[in-house]
């Protein structure tokens, strides 16, 4: 643990929601969720307006619709979420050169690589104010809660204490002070099967964790889990802020309008994805050993599986022989929206003829029939040649509605299409880098 209050933790506040409500002005101050919108989808994010009524993550749909029928149910816009994250790690990375994204909303940031007059309370108060005052700038209004520390768990349990649109600084020498009264269940790692084996011994706060001995923790959990939860418990965390120093993998995915259901048709995908990794590799000289691919299913569940060679590739038709065999282990009746080939533990040599005399790929090629595009998902981004952009307010029995407004506009007018209306287009992001 640091002598200093210089990690700090960013969080975006609800972020997929806020986003949705940023660019949808008839959506603010109104309950919206986001995720899966089938009978079995998952809720991603749900707005503050949502959580008052009960809706969180990870629960089903079906029940948040009970919860809160008023709702705006929306299925997501992944290319909006990507380019706000971009401006926010923009930012993060101009006030320090060592910030670790966890994820497109979150982040680490190490102040002490920052270039401060001093680490004073006072000065890392003042820093972490007017990060927030850029964050609102660059995003187009969204918040963020901050916690500041001196170590990365307390960082992320201050980030918790005053959401939404926050901040809290632990002082140095009030760390166990602010932890002992809290659950363990504040404690990165404690899920419900551990927080159940802690309750039965009698574990119920981080006080009572810290008056367990570390052989008594170890017994009930392990040796790795308990010795690191009696760390914690006395607020001792060493882990460095750890900066993206270079690429860790050369990937490409892709989203569908409709879910995927035919196998060859996924396999022809993953093909096609694996031959322009290569493609990628080959250009920059590189090669790698793991292939990953990435399945989002219908119901927004990520799925991802590995598999390690012996020796690094650049070879498309490999890379591909390689994503196949995982999809195979994968259960995608439900339907895919997403798929994804990634290639890492990069190297610069190439293990020639890895497979020795392999099948030519052209074998295992399926014909792809044209995706289709007239699909409507709630909440997609549109353009109509006259009225402009919009984005889908709903949508069934061969009429989509629209409502017609942007970020920069008041709530706009709401219009019914047909389907099919040729004037009518699904708006398409760029494509990922």
């Amino acid at each position: 643990m640091r002598s200093t209050a210089s990690i700090l933790h960013l969080d975006l506040d609800a972020f997929f929601a806020a986003v949705e409500q940023r660019d949808k002005p008839s959506l603010r101050g109104k309950p919206v969720i986001v995720g899966g919108t089938g009978g079995r989808g998952v809720v991603s994010t749900a707005s503050y307006e949502a959580r008052r009524y009960g809706v969180g993550s990870a629960m089903s749909t079906r029940e948040a619709r009970a919860r809160c029928p008023h709702a705006a149910f929306l299925s997501g816009r992944f290319h909006a979420y990507r380019d706000t994250s971009k401006r926010v790690m923009e930012v993060l990375r101009d006030l320090s050169p060592l910030v670790e994204p966890l994820s497109l909303d979150e982040a680490f940031v190490d102040l002490a690589a920052a270039g401060l007059p001093d680490l004073e309370v006072a000065t890392v108060t003042a820093v972490g104010e007017r990060l927030r005052e850029r964050v609102h700038e660059v995003t187009g209004g969204l918040t963020a809660t901050v916690g500041i520390a001196s170590s990365k768990f307390l960082a992320k349990v201050a980030s918790e204490l005053d959401k939404p649109d926050g901040m809290t600084v632990v002082a140095p020498g009030t760390e166990l002070e602010l932890l002992r009264p809290m659950t363990v269940h504040v404690i990165p790692g404690v899920g419900p099967a551990t927080a159940e084996r802690l309750r039965r011994a009698g574990i119920h706060t981080i006080a009572d964790l810290e008056r367990t001995s570390e052989e008594e923790l170890v017994r009930l959990l392990g040796q790795a889990h308990g010795q690191g939860l009696w760390q914690l418990a006395r607020a001792q965390d060493a882990r460095p802020v750890v900066a993206e120093r270079e690429a860790k993998s050369i990937s490409v995915e892709g989203t569908y309008d409709s879910d995927l259901t035919d196998r060859r048709l996924m396999e022809g995908l993953l093909t096609r994805q694996a031959r322009e990794v290569g493609t990628r590799m080959r250009k920059n000289g590189i090669s790698g050993r793991t292939v990953t691919i990435k399945v989002r299913l219908h119901d927004f569940t990520t799925l991802s599986r590995s598999s390690t060679l012996s020796s690094p590739t650049d070879d498309g038709g490999t890379i591909g022989r390689v994503a196949r065999s995982l999809l195979a282990d994968l259960d995608t009746t439900g339907g895919v929206r997403l798929l994804g080939v990634g290639v890492s533990g990069l190297a610069d040599w190439v293990q020639e003829d890895l497979f020795g005399e392999a099948e030519e790929d052209e074998e295992h090629e399926v014909v792809l029939p044209e995706p289709p595009r007239r699909t409507w998902p709630p909440g997609a981004d549109v353009v109509h040649d006259e009225m402009g952009p919009g984005w889908v307010w709903g949508s069934g029995a061969g009429v989509v509605t629209v409502r017609f407004e942007t970020a920069e506009t008041p709530p706009g007018p709401v219009r019914s299409f047909r389907t099919d209306d040729p004037a009518l287009h699904r708006f398409e992001p760029p494509a990922d880098d």
